[in-house]
């Protein structure tokens, strides 16, 4: 599929959301027009995948008549299949295009009413997967398409004409599901996550990094490697950023994240599958990271995140005795829990991986604990490989700039940081600003050649960063400052001395025609 293809399937989806949701707002049914997308994916894809297994008996899966006996044997059939390979099950009468139909039929004869069935379906497919290993990935992942909402619709009938119509506008769209390279639905799903988020103010931080950050940090964690054991997100969101690292390496065998909000969790399930991440290659869990961590036993080759900033947490003292807190002596304070969420990642971190997260500019020079642990990282540990200071205003939601913090556990070049002001390198759109291509190049290429570029970076010796009592803020190492240009006092005297004249002449004009209207001057002559 083309550019100009994917441009056009992207914009056709958010104009179907856009027409469609009325009066309701565009965070609440972004969760109703990505669930209905993902089950017409999970259909077509059920419907490729068993015609393929039919193929030699010359059967199409939508002609099987569901209630006879030989039809019965081949779902059955086509169920264990199908558990195995796609991690779910979808009988014929259950496949989108069926529901969509039957939603929008003419014929007098036949109830067009599809919410009934349209809610069994998608709790069906939830419970198809019970005792299986894809249990866990398919779980609840449509409880946030709340069929009876008043928002959809005055009464029952208003409801379901809305969600007729929608369903009737997705299924004139192919998803390309033949072609198995193609990640043109993904991409259009990310889209349409990033569309929302930009309509979403405050909330959008939950759940969506903007891409061209996630492509910074997926390619600085990825530099050398071409191929990954695993990937860790403790904040994942959508999954934006775990899916941004497998378009930098040829393969991932691995994705982990944890989410603690769960519409937020269901959409990073759901991105993950419309990407074609098989679900035996990812594990996404939904708790509080800090408290409950699901993975914490694991190392992981390239860890990244974009945590909430500055959230508050417990700080409770019991986190003393935590492997991931216990060795700095004094925990992140209870306003601030970036440095929670940063030793909570380097705990994780492997020995030959790379961690790369975002933060706000406090993490780089407040004091008290945090300055304690940001020096026990640098000093007791030489973890710190790089700051990079990204410009204000990039993330939905807040106007704050922000940095990237890398760690590495082994560092080839140890006896340095390197230090990047990019704070200054980007383009205004609209409200938001937004690093271009050549910004992310910049970035990238200076932290890959640990290059020392004036105004723009710069490699801080350990004693220099020990000089400066482990302070961070990226000025003291990158100098951008600008000498303003000299003041020629003598041409500014002669420019005064022209405005004078010129007033002095309208002066007299307005004289004059204040004597002409035989008025008085307004001042003095």
């Amino acid at each position: 599929m083309s550019e100009e293809e994917r441009r056009i399937l992207e914009q056709q989806l958010w104009n179907i959301a856009n027409e469609l949701r009325g009066k309701m707002d565009a965070d609440e049914f972004r969760d109703y027009i990505l669930g209905f997308i993902f089950y017409k994916y999970l259909s077509e894809k059920m419907l490729a995948y068993a015609n393929q297994i039919l193929v030699q008996d010359g059967i199409e899966y939508q002609s099987i008549d569901e209630n006879s006996q030989e039809g019965k044997k081949i779902l059955e059939a086509i169920l264990d299949d199908s558990l195995d390979k796609l991690g779910y099950f979808l009988k014929p009468s259950e496949l989108f295009s069926e529901i969509a139909r039957k939603g929008n039929a003419d014929d007098e004869n036949q109830s067009n009413f599809i919410l009934g069935d349209l809610t069994n379906i998608l709790k069906s497919i939830e419970q198809t997967t019970m005792g299986t290993e894809s249990e866990d990935d398919f779980g609840g992942l449509f409880e946030d398409l709340d069929l009876t909402k008043a928002k959809l619709g005055r009464t029952e009938e208003d409801k379901n004409k809305l969600i007729s119509k929608v369903l009737s506008h997705l299924d004139k769209i192919s998803f390309n599901i033949d072609d198995a390279k193609s990640d043109i639905i993904g991409d259009a799903y990310e889209y349409l996550i990033s569309q929302f988020a930009s309509g979403a103010g405050k909330k959008a931080g939950e759940f969506y990094t903007p891409q061209q950050v996630s492509t910074v940090l997926a390619k600085i964690v990825t530099t050398g490697k071409t191929q990954l054991k695993s990937v860790y997100d403790p904040t994942c969101g959508s999954g934006s950023l775990l899916l941004r690292i497998k378009r930098e390496v040829k393969s991932v065998a691995s994705f982990y994240g944890q989410e603690l909000n769960r519409t937020t969790y269901n959409l990073a399930r759901m991105n993950m599958i419309l990407h074609g991440v098989h679900y035996k290659k990812f594990d996404i869990k939904q708790e509080d990271t800090l408290k409950h961590p699901a993975h914490v036993d694991m190392r992981f080759e390239a860890v990244v995140a974009n945590p909430p900033f500055s959230a508050k947490w417990s700080a409770n003292p019991q986190f003393m005795s935590d492997d991931r807190f216990s060795q700095y002596g004094k925990l992140a304070p209870k306003t601030k829990a970036d440095y929670a969420f940063i030793t909570h990642m380097v705990h994780q971190l492997a020995e030959n991986g790379t961690m790369a997260v975002v933060a706000p500019h406090g993490v780089l020079f407040r004091g008290a604990a945090e300055g304690h642990i940001r020096q026990y990282l640098i000093e007791d540990r030489n973890y710190l490989d790089a700051v990079i200071g990204l410009p204000a205003n990039l993330f939905y939601g807040t106007s704050i700039p922000t940095c990237i913090m890398v760690f590495k556990k082994c560092r080839k070049q140890d006896d340095n940081i390197l230090f990047i002001d990019s704070s200054k390198h980007f383009e205004k759109r609209k409200n938001q600003n937004f690093l271009r291509f050549d910004d992310i190049n910049k970035i990238v290429e200076t932290y890959q050649q640990r290059k020392a570029e004036d105004k723009y970076s710069y490699l801080a010796t350990l004693d220099e960063v020990k000089e400066n009592d482990y302070n961070l803020n990226i000025p003291r190492y990158v100098d951008t400052f600008e000498p303003e240009e000299p003041v020629d006092l003598d041409a500014v005297a002669k420019d005064l001395i022209a405005i004078d004249e010129e007033m002095e002449q309208t002066d007299l004009k307005i004289a004059d025609f204040c004597k002409q209207l035989n008025i008085a001057v307004p001042f003095k002559i």
